[in-house]
């Protein structure tokens, strides 16, 4: 039996009953598709997934890749596998019909890269980049540009990259010194260094696009002044047909932690004075550029620290199932008692329901903020755009922060499961960990997104977009609370959710005042505890939309009846699994959010109070 890495039953709960994706399927923007054709997209992508992507992420792991005479080359069983890709059409699945594109809705999409990316997220890295750079030009570039590039990366033929980062241009980008001069034909010359490029330079492509980030000579310091380029590996004829080298030389690859099959590497543009690139939008408005495909990245960066969370508990829940170890603590005076699968025992338990907690509030709050993308994308009226647009840009750092923060928590208590074979090759957790650590570091810093979130997506619309937020809750403990069963649980909602717009304004007043800087060293803690009510909703949610179907399967909500029709029935199985699961989150981990809510409320100096010397 193929080891699992993602819970189709949820998946498809999420997609179907929380989030009800068929109703926009009626809109004719996803017109070709119903849910029997999502059924077979996803079943294909799962195939896929685990019989091609799965079986090769270890090898990929310890084989790595390898550079040599300027040349990176993949490990060897990652070729099969992007054929596979390329041919199965998954590099463009949202976007439109008309540049090659699937028109998949974004929730879905998000469901099909949860099994690729938990299957071998080093792999997923190079197809990913083949999109991402295509979505620049696609959205900023010329018409001819698009006829020149976009084919050939939605379809995999190209690769793509993103150099952004310089030796001394990290998250400080404005810093940069990559420059770009002008040619009378209208290219430009870009000379520069940048490093942790990942597919920067691979063997899987017949070239590569590179976007760079620039200063054309005489622009303004700072972000103010830098341009965005396509920088091709090999130079683009008019025609689309490619030309000479482009004098685009990776000079090494990192040896890393993690992620060892995707390509991190250094590379120098223009040495033998030889580069040349296509300004791509406007000059000096790279930085808007980049910042328009963010909110896709830092999702995308969200999801695959999620979609590792998602295998590393599959692995440690099948491994709980069958490790054989200890007697019951109910028979520990019997010596003739016989030894139980470990699943059984109340702390291994504790770790998978904590596990498995987290695992569904993040996969319902992806794919929430999912079709929030889709809404926008099918709304005519513009106060619902609007209303979609400014929860995709309050929830976007809490999606990337927060979600690979506890992605690799979770990979963590997956390692504890397995006790010491968790620690070793020998089994999948080890790597899942390692290579989950990057998500909350690149595409900016966790650190970076709670300022981000703190300094500037709160305040927004005057905090208009934050009040949609809670607005958004209250509806859902307004729902809760038609069922008494759930009353409990709305209250505690209810009371996190209140305190969460207490400390919201706190810290913002703060953060506007003499107290900045003590209101920043809170950013963090502020973004864990709002990412904590967040996922209470989303279990909230997800018991409101379970109510109803397991009270039809029992007859009743009350204990009896339930426990009557969970030995009935699968399904009466799984949605008493999803009260409980939120009966959990609400009443045992969201009361510890409150407690550090409070002390985030007590605003303590001592980070900023410090002095150097005292660190040590």
């Amino acid at each position: 039996m193929a080891q699992e890495i993602s819970d189709r039953r949820d998946m498809d709960f999420v997609l179907y009953e929380q989030l009800e994706v068929e109703k926009l399927l009626k809109h004719e923007k996803f017109s070709g598709f119903n849910r029997k054709t999502l059924d077979l997209i996803l079943s294909e992508a799962r195939a896929l997934a685990i019989k091609e992507l799965l079986p090769i992420n270890a090898a990929g792991d310890r084989e790595g890749c390898r550079f040599e005479n300027g040349v990176v080359k993949v490990p060897e069983s990652f070729h099969r596998a992007f054929k596979l890709y390329r041919e199965g059409e998954w590099i463009a699945m949202i976007d439109d019909p008309e540049v090659g594109g699937q028109g998949l809705p974004v929730a879905v999409a998000l469901a099909i890269a949860e099994y690729f990316n938990g299957a071998n997220c080093a792999f997923g890295m190079y197809p990913g980049l083949c999109h991402g750079a295509g979505k620049l030009i696609e959205v900023f570039g010329t018409q001819r540009q698009k006829q020149m590039f976009l084919k050939n990366m939605y379809t995999g033929k190209w690769g793509g990259s993103m150099l952004l980062t310089e030796p001394q241009a990290g998250s400080d980008v404005g810093a940069l010194t990559t420059s770009a001069a002008r040619n009378p034909d209208g290219t430009f010359s870009i000379t520069g260094n940048k490093i942790f490029i990942t597919g920067g330079e691979q063997n899987l492509t017949e070239n590569i696009i590179h976007p760079v980030l620039a200063r054309i000579e005489g622009a303004p310091a700072g972000t103010r002044g830098i341009s965005l380029f396509i920088v091709p590996k090999i130079w683009v004829n008019e025609d689309g047909s490619m030309g000479e080298s482009n004098d685009v030389v990776c000079t090494g690859i990192e040896e890393k932690m993690g992620i060892h099959g995707s390509a991190t590497c250094s590379l120098t543009l223009g040495g033998k004075g030889k580069c040349r690139g296509f300004l791509l939008g406007e000059e000096n408005k790279g930085m808007k550029a980049m910042f328009h495909m963010m909110n896709e990245a830092r999702l995308g960066v969200g999801l695959q620290g999620f979609s590792m969370a998602s295998a590393a508990y599959m692995h440690a829940l099948n491994y709980a199932r069958e490790r054989i170890q200890g007697k019951s603590l109910l028979s520990m005076m019997d010596p003739a008692a016989p030894p139980i699968a470990i699943i059984n025992h109340p702390d291994v338990r504790r770790m998978l329901l904590w596990m498995k907690a987290n695992v569904d509030g993040m996969r319902s709050f992806l794919y929430y903020v999912g079709t929030c993308f889709d809404r926008v994308a099918t709304s005519s009226d513009p106060e619902t755009k609007d209303r979609y647009q400014g929860l995709i840009e309050v929830l976007t750092p809490i999606i990337k922060a927060y979600c690979t923060d506890r992605a690799f928590e979770v990979c963590t208590q997956a390692v504890q499961v397995y006790g010491g074979y968790g620690y070793t090759q020998e089994f999948p957790v080890e790597q899942l960990l390692r290579d989950c650590k990057i998500t909350s570091i690149y595409e900016g810093t966790n650190g970076i997104q709670a300022m981000d979130f703190l300094g500037r997506k709160l305040g927004m619309k005057k905090g208009k977009y934050f009040m949609s937020l809670l607005e958004e809750i209250q509806k859902t403990i307004t729902a809760a609370r038609s069922f008494p069963a759930l009353d409990p649980l709305a209250a505690q909602m209810e009371k996190g959710m209140n305190r969460l717009g207490e400390v919201a304004m706190t810290l913002g007043m703060n953060a506007m005042s003499p107290k900045v800087m003590t209101a920043f060293s809170f950013a963090q803690p502020f973004l864990d505890v709002t990412g904590d009510v967040i996922m209470a909703w989303m279990h909230l949610w997800r018991a409101t939309v379970a109510a109803p179907k397991l009270e039809k399967l029992a007859g009743s909500l009350d204990e009896a009846a339930r426990k009557k029709a969970v030995q009935d029935t699968k399904q009466a199985v799984f949605y008493e699994g999803e009260l409980r699961c939120a009966e959990y989150y609400l009443l045992s981990v969201l009361p510890g959010t409150l407690g550090r809510m409070k002390a985030i409320s007590v605003g303590s100096c001592a980070a900023m109070d410090m002095p150097d010397a005292a660190f040590g």
